[in-house]
This record gives structure tokens, sequence and C-alpha cells, in this order.
């Protein structure tokens, strides 16, 4: 089939038959449940701009299986070129939005998996790589939304996997079958699960021989037999539930997280792509973590949603003038495209893995998610500065609209007299909305954990920075022998 529609993915949702509960509620209706739905509309628009003639270029691709028309999110990616658009993608997306528009993962994870399925089969001898193709084959035919879920809840962090008291805290087999095995455990955080149509499964963590049933690697249908979504809770979530715009900040788009639960859940041969080959779960992890922490390129999207409304509050509240409101708003800039030269180079800077695959420069994809891991805060820290403190003492859109008040918050609120009260109160709703609101789940906390905490980008860096070689370029410029041999006081 061609390309969906953004309007033909939101039916092929209604399709499904997923199990989701939230407030301890199972929910009749996903699609359009008005806390869930601004979600879906985000990743609708990565359907709706694929169609747009202006964003062609950078929002589909060419199959390299079928050699058809794609949604990029769907590509593995063949060259650098690919992997440098696919950071444009991500700032597009990024400012169309203004959130987590929720299908980097799964592009990631598919790509990670074209990279160590082949590995695997090269190593081992076995078969893994030609069942992956033919599921890619099907997601990019279907134009599927996947959800790549790899982050397991843990447990007790300073215990591995199979010593965990409750076994099920890591996602492990527990029977295999004939036609297939099956699993049990659950996948936290999953950015944007209910809106997608398929889940990726991976391992979490670099694992030894002690826990090859842990090291698992599969997809499913998300509406599989056994499969429970609980939707987690952000900060202002229930003002979608009321009437009225304003206070939602954002009007259009939001995103959201759940918890996997699968509880016994039969997966067939032919959709594993990792059965207890413990010595490759590292490596799946260290590929799909660069992949993903390069997708951070969606968090200067959002830095250019918030930059603009932090120059359109000055300019509301008549200080847009200032010598120090120019200097802050400089500063906003300079560190969200410093964030921008991140993700563009470490594509710039990728290689052709033996698959075929490109590959992004883990080394310099970590050091942007390391920046990632810091400068929206700062950018946040500013914007509410420039903003003030009306963006969180002000009443709500229903005190706007009442008789009894809505005439004096029109008279206090004013700064501007060419600017109506309520636009001034609509945007510092979004900047409220993008720093401590839904939004900011996906622009702050997800900068902080997502793709990995601080200390693991840390962790590679340390082990990627080939500091012998800038030893060796010291030594050499000030006359140090680089070989083992001393020095004589003839060579001195």
């Amino acid at each position: 089939m061609p390309m969906m529609t953004a309007a033909q993915y939101e039916e092929s949702l209604r399709d499904l038959n997923l199990v989701v509960y939230m407030f301890g509620k199972q929910l009749d209706n996903v699609v359009d449940d008005p806390i869930i739905r601004p979600s879906m509309q985000a990743v609708a628009k990565t359907y709706e701009l694929a169609h747009r003639p202006e964003h062609d270029d950078i929002m589909t691709a060419t199959s390299h299986i079928t050699g058809k028309k794609i949604n990029r999110f769907t590509h593995i990616h063949q060259n650098i070129d690919d992997l440098v658009k696919k950071s444009k993608m991500g700032r597009l997306l990024g400012r169309e939005t203004g959130c987590c528009f929720q299908r980097c993962v799964g592009m990631d994870a598919l790509n990670a998996l074209s990279i160590v399925t082949y590995n695997m089969d090269h190593q081992l001898g076995t078969q893994y790589n030609s069942r992956f193709l033919k599921y890619l084959e099907y997601v990019q035919e279907n134009d599927l939304t996947c959800d790549g879920a790899m982050t397991d809840p843990k447990g007790d962090r300073s215990l591995p996997p199979h010593k965990q008291p409750d076994p099920d805290l890591y996602l492990h087999v527990v029977e295999e079958k004939a036609n297939g095995i099956i699993v049990r455990g659950a996948k936290a955080h999953q950015t944007g699960a209910v809106n997608s149509h398929e889940i990726i499964v991976m391992p979490t963590i670099a694992m030894r021989k002690e826990d090859q049933d842990y090291a698992v690697s599969f997809a499913l249908p998300a509406d599989a037999e056994g499969i429970t979504y609980i939707m987690g809770r952000q900060s202002c979530d229930t003002r979608k539930l009321e009437e009225g715009l304003l206070d939602r900040g954002n009007i259009l788009f939001g995103g959201h997280e759940a918890l996997v639960v699968l509880d016994d859940v039969f997966v067939p041969w032919e959709r594993v792509f990792m059965y207890k080959e413990y010595e490759f779960a590292g490596q799946l992890v260290e590929k799909f973590a660069a992949y993903h922490r390069q997708s951070y390129a969606c968090k200067v999207g959002v830095g250019d949603v918030l930059i603009g409304a932090s120059q359109t509050a000055a300019e509301y509240n008549n200080v847009a003038g200032a010598s120090h409101i120019k200097d802050k708003l400089i500063e906003m800039n300079h560190l969200n495209e410093t964030l921008y030269c991140g993700c563009i180079a470490c594509a710039s800077e990728g290689s052709k893995e033996p698959s075929g695959t490109y590959s992004v420069n883990t080394l310099l994809a970590n050091i942007h998610k390391q920046n990632v891991t810091r400068f929206p805060y700062e950018i946040s820290r500013i914007a509410q500065d420039i903003a003030g403190g009306l963006m969180v003492t002000m009443p709500s859109e229903m005190d706007l609209t009442a008789p009894a008040t809505g005439k004096w918050l029109e008279k206090y609120f004013t700064a501007n007299c060419d600017v109506p009260a309520l636009n001034r109160m609509r945007i510092l709703r979004l900047i409220e909305n993008l720093t401590l609101g839904t939004a900011a789940v996906g622009y702050l906390t997800e900068s902080m954990h997502g793709a990995g905490s601080p200390q693991a980008q840390r962790i590679m860096i340390s082990r990627l920075a080939n500091m012998k070689e800038k030893q060796r370029a010291a030594k050499k410029l000030c006359g140090i022998e680089t070989d083992d041999r001393k020095q004589t006081t003839a060579d001195r």
C-alpha cells in the first residue's frame, strides 16, 4: 500500500484492540480520549508532512528492499545523507509539534536490529537477519508506527537480571515452544506506546551467560493478547478535560508515556530477532542508544518553539528592546544551535556497517546527548526569566470568561496596548506548558533521561575518547619519547 495519510493513520489505530488503563479505569476509546488524543495528533503529523511536496526530501526515502517510496521513519539508513536528513527531520517535526512526536524510538530500533541481526548471522550462523528484513518490509509496506521497547523496570539496580528477587523485573523468556516463545515482564517509560501499531522489544543492558533468558528481541502487534498499557501521569494532564483551550498551552499536540506489561505473551519464531545470544545484547543496546541519542535533534525543534515564544512574550510585555532581553535571546539561540551542531556532526561522521546500514559516530552522538541533558534546562530557565511570574500565577480561562472576573483580567493583564490580554495569556501558557506542564516531559525530563541517563553517556565518552592518541600528540610536541625506551642524557 502507499504511504498512509494522517487520516488513514488515525483510522488504523481505531482497528486496534488495545487494553489501556488510565486513572484506574480501562479506556473504551483510546483514539478520542481527550488526554491521549493530542499525542496521537503529534504522530499523525509525521504522516501529514510526508505528503507535503516541500518536505518530501526530508520526510521520505527510497526503500533499499523494494525500491518504493516510503516514510523515512521506516527507512534503514543507506548513506551519510540519510543520517543527516534524519536530524533535519527531527528538528522540523519538533518545531511543528512543540512536543515529542514519538516515532524516533521505533526507527532507531529498526536500524539497530538491521546491524546486529546481520552480525549475529555472520558470527553464529543464525537466520535472524532474513527474518528481520521480512518484518521490515511488512513495516514499510504498511507504513507502520513502531514502539521501540528497551527499558525494563530493573528492580534492584545493584543486581543483574538473573539475581533479581522477582525475575519479571527484566523481561525474559519463560517457555520455549515448537512455534515460538512465551515472554513475561514489562517495559517502562514507553513513549507513544498506545499510538503504535507494533512493539519492538530489545534487551536493556549488556548481559552474561547467566542472563541468557533475558537476552531476547522480538516484534509484536501492539494489541497482541496479554499486553496491557498503563498510562503515565503528566503535570497538568487533566487540563485537557476542561472546557476551553487556553490553559493547555499547546492546544494541538502532546506526548504520552506508558508502562507496557507483557503477561505470558506468545511470540512466533518469525518475529524473534534474538534468543539467548547474550553476547550480542550489549551490542544491540549500544547501537540503539547511539542512534537514539542522535534523535534528540527533536529538542532543537522544540527549542525553536520556546525561543519564539520567549521573543513573543518579550514583545507582549513591551520589553523586547531591552539590551538584557536581547542578550538572553542570543544565549538561547546559541545553546539551541549548539545542540543542532551535535546531531549534525554525529550524522556527518557516520560510517557503513558490515550489514550495509550506516551508523552515526557513537562518540559524537553521546557528546550531543550529554549536551541535551543540560542546554534545554538553561534555555527553559531563560524563557521563564523573560516570561515573568505571571506565567505561574495566572488565573484560569474560566476566570477570563466569567462575567464577574473577566473584565478585571483583561484590564490588569494588558501590558502592551497593541496586544489583547488573551494573546499575552496564551503565549505565557505555552511557555508554562513547554517548561513545566505536559510538554516538559518531552522537552526537559526526556532530555535528561531519554536514551539513557547522563551517566550512561559519560561512560561511553570515557570508553570511546582516544586518550592515548591525545597523549601521543602532546608528548610529540614537547619532545617526550613515545616508545618504551628510556631517554639518555645525550638524547636530552
